[in-house]
């Protein structure tokens, strides 16, 4: 049956239309991300000369050394630029740790066993858990990284009409999920591995033994990513499906539904990998249960242990194992070397990050070296004791900026590069952890991702979108994004102010404050 659709008003579609226009425009100006570390490289040579001439200095709270900034432009700047290249980039913390990781995940998901995981997760649930159901499985996907929207829109597109629902909200659900809670995952991803690292990297310019792990926020991700998932059933059962243009057009195709099934050879293989996962576990806690546990830090820690340090190759193990598992059962993997060429090919689909990670590695060590990030976060601690400003007020504040730079710098490693030299030891000297000053960045960076058209990924949802609504633009896709990113981004900011205010661990060893 063929039902009208109606046509937005002018107050709502195309004042959309034009912001999302405006945004474009501003973000398309911007270099991508490779130069633009090398142009803020050349601004902080102009800045660190200015400085250093004017003899600018600080007292370091950490050792209550003088700190004087170094001038990246003479010729001890141009020496230490040259001399350090290689070693910067290849001492980058997130460098090895992200390799690691994604040759285990890759074997996971090209394998099809994390595609598998996702049609499992929306397929089995009733109509009335569909919504919570594409929302959760968008939230665990990120650890298929961009593989995530590749695989699960159009399947929440699938889910959502195999119970009778628009196809249309099914990808809006899907797309919003993974976009604006990109960040909150329950389980561990490669992009808590980059976070981990560049943190790290920032605090260490407080406290040079500083270490952040890739699981300091999991705790704090595993109860973001539930909240989110109700945020995203609630909004869309009281507001978005009251819109009266979710209809497909009348020559849309049809589905085949029978995608979302999963063959005899697949459930099994999904039940095998699955023992294989429990077995593996159960071992490992064995393994670590003994307070003499080798995998057990001094007097018996798991906090400060062998088995956190070396948690990006445990995760990495797991997902290989679950991988080789689905895969050999499957016919994926039919030789032993398929498992090392699957691990190329994500690696090879890692390229442009190791590219980018050239560029920022060397910002890091010219900001590191010249002491600039040393002098703001002391200059800004002070500003913030003297001021007696509130630490929620700061937060609110840190949140809000980086929110809007989120919509033009889409890249979260790329954005929290550039923020974390300062952000991070800015709050270190006023007493608050760098995971948890990572974890208001994941907020941040999540939140207005899903209504930006600089997301890359914006564009790829709409194409799904226009398969079944051909005349769906630019503000369709964001009109029915927003107020899910709005409530989003609201409600994973209160549970960040609760969680900071009840003192709940932000992870294993990671106080929150």
């Amino acid at each position: 049956m063929t039902t009208t659709r109606s046509t937005p008003t002018p107050q709502e579609l195309p004042r959309i239309v034009r912001a999302m226009a405006v945004v474009e425009r501003v973000g398309n100006a911007l270099p991508h991300p490779f130069w633009l570390f090398w142009a803020l490289s050349a601004i902080l040579g102009v800045v660190s000369a200015c400085l250093a001439a004017a003899g600018v200095s600080v007292v370091s709270p950490s050792d209550g050394e003088t700190v004087t900034v170094r001038n990246l432009l003479s010729g001890d700047g141009l020496a230490m630029a040259v001399s350090t290249m290689v070693d910067n980039f290849a001492t980058f913390p997130p460098m090895a740790t992200i390799v690691v990781v994604i040759m285990g995940v890759a074997v996971a998901e090209r394998t099809g066993f994390l595609a598998a995981v996702m049609r499992v997760g929306v397929s089995r649930v009733p109509a009335s858990l569909v919504v919570f159901a594409v929302a959760f499985a968008g939230t665990v996907a990120h650890v298929a990284s961009a593989a995530a929207y590749i695989i699960l829109v159009p399947l929440g597109g699938l889910a959502f009409r195999a119970v009778g629902r628009s196809p249309i909200l099914g990808i809006v659900v899907a797309y919003t999920a993974i976009a604006s809670g990109y960040d909150a995952s329950p389980v561990p991803t490669p992009n808590d591995a980059i976070f981990a690292g560049i943190t790290t990297a920032a605090a260490q310019i407080v406290d040079p033994a500083a270490y952040v792990s890739p699981i300091s926020n999991w705790y704090f991700n595993i109860a973001s990513s539930v909240v989110l998932a109700l945020v995203i059933t609630a909004v869309t059962r009281l507001v978005l499906s009251k819109r009266p243009d979710l209809d497909a057009d009348p020559d849309a195709p049809d589905d085949d539904i029978a995608q979302l099934q999963l063959s005899a050879r697949e459930r099994s293989a999904l039940r095998l990998a699955g023992l294989a996962l429990l077995v593996a576990l159960i071992v490992l806690v064995a393994v670590v249960s003994p307070a003499s546990s080798p995998l057990r830090g001094e007097g018996g820690s798991i906090v400060e242990s062998p088995l956190l340090e070396g948690v990006a190759a445990l995760v990495a193990f797991l997902f290989g194992l679950v991988g080789i598992v689905y895969g050999a059962r499957v016919g994926t993997i039919a030789k032993p070397a398929d498992v090392p060429r699957l691990m190329v090919e994500g690696v090879k689909q890692m390229a442009p990050v190791l590219v980018l990670f050239f560029a920022i590695a060397q910002f890091l060590a010219y900001f590191d070296w010249t002491h600039v990030g040393d002098v703001l976060a002391v200059v800004a601690a002070d500003a913030l004791h003297t001021t007696g400003t509130p630490t929620v007020v700061v937060f609110l504040l840190v949140l809000v900026l980086l929110t809007l730079v989120n919509v033009m710098v889409t890249s979260g490693s790329a954005m929290w590069s550039i923020a974390a030299p300062v952000l991070v030891p800015m709050l270190m000297l006023v007493d608050v952890p760098p995971e948890t000053t990572q974890a208001l960045f994941r907020i941040a960076d999540s939140g207005s991702t899903a209504i930006t058209p600089m997301s890359p990924y914006f564009v790829m949802a709409l194409g799904f979108l226009q398969r079944y609504r051909k005349d769906a633009g630019i503000g369709t896709l964001a009109s029915y994004t927003l107020p899910l990113a709005i409530a989003m981004t609201t409600v994973w900011t209160l549970l960040f102010l609760a969680w900071w205010a009840l003192g709940i661990p932000l992870g294993p060893g990671a106080p929150v404050r």
